[in-house]
């Protein structure tokens, strides 16, 4: 199966096309849903502080967890411009340096350089990060392993881009990360400990074994030979930014969430006869206990890029 434009051939009905293009456009709502997270999670964060550890965990898993998880995904779909549009690049950087703000620890401005690669070079050996390594693929192998490696799955997303394909430092990284820190230590210094220990716990439980994580497993693991791009039409889509809708997403990166349900109501021929997913607590079962199944459970290409070291 091919994950770009290329599945939709030139004679396809040129009437649908406009109608398509016309997605193509920022999705203005998306800066005010942003901010009403942030203030939503700035307002648990008082409300935790005085909390006992084990129902700040609980609230962290149930709430900040869906919330913070929500918010990587606003910051994936500003990633594509989608808040401003590509002439605004810089307004587009900066409300994801807002929207990491509940995260805990800086992320936005290097998942923008990253994610790029992930489109460009779609399994790309040394070049997207999405896929794990071979030492990952050899050692969480066994149930409980890939149990564990679900959980750890924060960490790995974080570190695996300096070991595969480590690049330069840029320099709204550097800002990215003097926002956080300055945010994190107000937080400290308003409220105590327990106010940032909810938000890293939100961030970590949130996208590690958790019912939204399934789509980290959903989206390219091949759980059928043949087909390394799924979809999934499920009610998670709501709080998700329709990630869900990932075929349609590679098809068209530069479409916001919002509208890559009109894509398949558009032009279901091309997306209603493919595998799809039904629910992503049922993907990461699948991917504990079917033998097939596991972080070696990707297709993986050799790029001339990558090939040449460049």
């Amino acid at each position: 199966m091919q994950d770009t434009l290329s599945r939709w051939p030139v004679t396809a009905s040129q009437a649908k096309y406009p109608a398509i293009k016309a997605l193509m456009r920022p999705n203005p709502s998306l800066k005010w849903i942003v901010l009403v997270m942030v203030l939503a999670q700035l307002l648990a964060c008082w409300l935790v502080r005085g909390l006992a550890w084990r129902w700040l965990l609980f609230w962290a898993y149930t709430l900040g967890g869906c919330v913070n998880h929500s918010l990587t995904l606003a910051i994936h779909d500003i990633s594509h411009n989608a808040a401003f549009g590509t002439g605004c690049a810089a307004r587009n950087r900066w409300l994801a340096v807002f929207a990491n703000l509940p995260v805990g620890v800086p992320y936005a401005a290097s998942f923008k350089k990253y994610h790029v690669d992930h489109h460009r070079y779609l399994g790309g050996d040394g070049l997207d990060v999405d896929v794990p390594t071979r030492l990952e693929g050899w050692f969480f192998c066994t149930p409980a392993r890939k149990l564990l490696w679900l959980v750890l799955q924060p960490f790995f997303y974080s570190l695996r881009p300096l070991c595969v394909h480590p690049r330069a430092l840029t320099r709204m990284e550097v800002l990215n990360a003097l926002v956080q820190l300055a945010a994190d230590v107000a937080i400290f210094a308003l409220w105590g400990l327990k106010p940032v220990v909810y938000l890293l716990a939100s961030s970590f439980l949130g996208l590690g074994l958790h019912p939204i994580s399934g789509h980290f497993v959903a989206e390219h693991y091949m759980f059928l030979k043949g087909h390394e791009t799924y979809s999934y039409y499920g009610p998670l889509n709501w709080i998700t930014f329709n990630v869900g809708y990932h075929m349609e997403h590679h098809d068209f990166p530069s479409i916001p969430g919002c509208n890559l349900p009109l894509v398949r109501k558009i032009a279901p021929e091309y997306y209603d006869h493919l595998p799809q997913h039904y629910s992503w607590v049922r993907v990461l079962w699948d991917f504990v206990f079917q033998d097939s199944l596991g972080p070696y459970a990707r297709v993986k290409r050799v790029y001339r890029l990558a090939k040449d070291g460049l």
